[in-house]
């Protein structure tokens, strides 16, 4: 100890400093949690369409989408493979209490249809997703789906119909077929058929984002400065 100065005032030195850390550590993780706080949260509630089934998840298009908002946005992929629209209107409350998302994006119904489950049921259960979405101020985007036309006209016309009339009802955005320009390319389509690849997210993310750009701004987003794949 350097002769002639105080041990007092070494104490009371130490603890300035221990001070001015701590306070900095505060503002610190308080300006973190303000951070992440303003962000609009977008909430993906999809089947296997939007889980990235059979590739990696990094690959799939709600992934490539996180990507492209670069933090201006956090994205909560909800979604599972096998899902139907009976599953997730069962599991969206819950999901809107932990998340208070801005904006929900419905990609729903394909299993129904694979299942042949009527078309008026699985209206019904996504238009209680969307009153449910709307009761918690959230913005609903609707991506509408196909199934094979080996179900018959009558039924395909039915069950694509659904889209269309959930969103002129609810006057929603709606971007009628997810796999536009996918789904009829053999070399975007996985062996299965019914499954994209991995080349063919960033197409599946172009479909879905000039719906979803509007609604992002709407939240605050600016996507002026956001660098576009």
């Amino acid at each position: 100890m350097a002769k002639g100065f105080p041990v007092n005032a070494l104490g009371r030195q130490a603890a300035l400093t221990l001070s001015a850390l701590w306070l900095a550590l505060v503002l610190m993780l308080a300006g973190a949690t303000a951070l992440a706080a303003s962000r609009p949260v977008v909430l993906v509630m999809g089947d296997s369409l939007s889980a990235a089934y059979g590739i990696e998840q990094r690959a799939g298009w709600v992934s490539l989408l996180q990507a492209r908002l670069d933090g201006k946005a956090h994205v909560v992929n909800a979604s599972i493979s096998g899902e139907t629209s009976s599953g997730a209107a069962a599991r969206l409350p819950d999901l809107l209490g932990q998340h208070r998302p801005e904006i929900v994006v419905l990609e729903l119904g394909g299993n129904d249809g694979l299942r042949g489950l009527p078309p008026g049921q699985m209206r019904a259960n996504l238009a209680d997703m969307i009153e449910a979405s709307q009761a918690a101020d959230a913005e609903v985007l609707l991506l509408g789906i196909d199934i094979p036309p080996n179900y018959g006209r009558a039924y395909r016309d039915a069950f694509t119909g659904v889209f269309t009339r959930l969103a002129d009802r609810h006057d929603l955005p709606l971007v009628p077929f997810l796999l536009e320009g996918v789904a009829l390319d053999e070399e975007l389509m996985q062996d299965d058929g019914i499954h994209p690849t991995a080349a063919a997210q960033p197409r599946i993310l172009e479909n879905v984002w000039p719906a979803l750009a509007p609604l992002l701004e709407e939240s605050g987003v600016a996507l002026a400065a956001l660098a576009q794949d």
